[in-house]
């Protein structure tokens, strides 16, 4: 245990080397400036909620808007998972009020606690006390690998035939994801499959700025999966292990196997990706009769 320790003790002290050799990031300066206003002029309550909550709506929708607009956008139709269903304006609308009520009635009231939550765990707000980017990747991934544990096997229990139409049904209403459906779900699975989010929260949280940069991280990670488009060159790809809109897509279109939310190892482990391993293997061979 101790030469863990020492290993992991030397390997932080090598980063923070390397960390110091490097130029400062031209964007720190004007990110301390708004973190210090934000400190200076509003209170630790405003800023755990409506802070928390402007993050989250800003952020979602901001990174719903590519997906919205590619389907006006002939040419990345060809990157387009299920061409022969495209998004509806009935079904986007549907989609986009549900969502309202989610993120306001049932999101926001667990938002509220936020503040109580850092207080009661003494979870600093100000500048000093900020991790370092590293650091907040390492946390963000350590809350990744925790939320989808919980996802795979709570996920993979609402599809069980006794349970799966009275609240994952609504989730799977559309057959073809689209990004804004990405929390488009019966209150209850909000509320079920969400408390894996804060888990990780519960573990990792040592400043505020990790509620936000891991909703950051979450939401485009979901979004991504969700859009319906397999983008070429996608930065999340590379991360190790990551599932992508392929690999969840095929959930949605099959509604078996494939539970899990952001990795491919328990689908693996536990052989729930085996139906989409055939899928792929008889498309690689309809491709290859194709070319003779």
């Amino acid at each position: 245990m101790a030469s863990n320790e020492s290993v992991l003790s030397s390997a932080y002290l090598a980063v923070e080397y390397i960390d110091s050799l490097l130029p400062d990031n031209p964007l720190q300066l004007p990110f301390k400036y708004a973190w210090t206003y934000m400190l200076d002029n509003y209170t630790k309550f405003q800023i755990a909620t409506w802070g928390s909550l402007i993050v989250h709506e800003a952020i979602y929708f901001l990174f719903c808007l590519p997906g919205f607009l590619f389907q006006f956008l002939p040419f990345m139709q060809r990157f387009k998972i299920q061409q022969d269903r495209p998004e509806t304006w009935e079904g986007q609308w549907r989609c986009f009020k549900m969502l309202l009520f989610n993120h306001f009635f049932i999101q926001l009231p667990l938002i509220c606690g936020t503040y109580y939550f850092t207080e009661f765990f003494s979870i600093p707000y100000d500048w000093d006390n900020m991790p370092r980017w590293y650091l907040l990747l390492a946390q963000c991934f350590g809350c990744a690998v925790i939320e989808d544990t919980w996802h795979y096997f709570l996920h993979r229990l609402l599809h069980h035939k006794r349970i799966y139409k009275y609240i994952h049904k609504v989730h799977h209403e559309f057959a073809s994801p689209f990004g804004m459906q990405a929390e488009y779900a019966h209150p209850l699975e909000t509320l079920i499959l969400g408390t894996g989010f804060f888990i990780g929260i519960m573990v990792f949280c040592n400043h505020v700025i990790l509620l936000w940069a891991w909703v950051t991280f979450r939401l485009l990670e979901t979004i991504d999966v969700h859009s319906g488009y397999d983008i070429p060159l996608n930065p999340l790809h590379l991360i190790p292990f990551y599932a992508g809109a392929r690999f969840h897509d095929f959930h949605h279109m099959n509604f078996v196997g494939n539970y899990a939310s952001t990795f491919t190892w328990w689908d693996k482990l536990f052989n729930t990706d085996s139906q989409y391993n055939n899928f792929k293997t008889k498309g690689k061979t309809q491709e290859v009769k194709k070319t003779k």
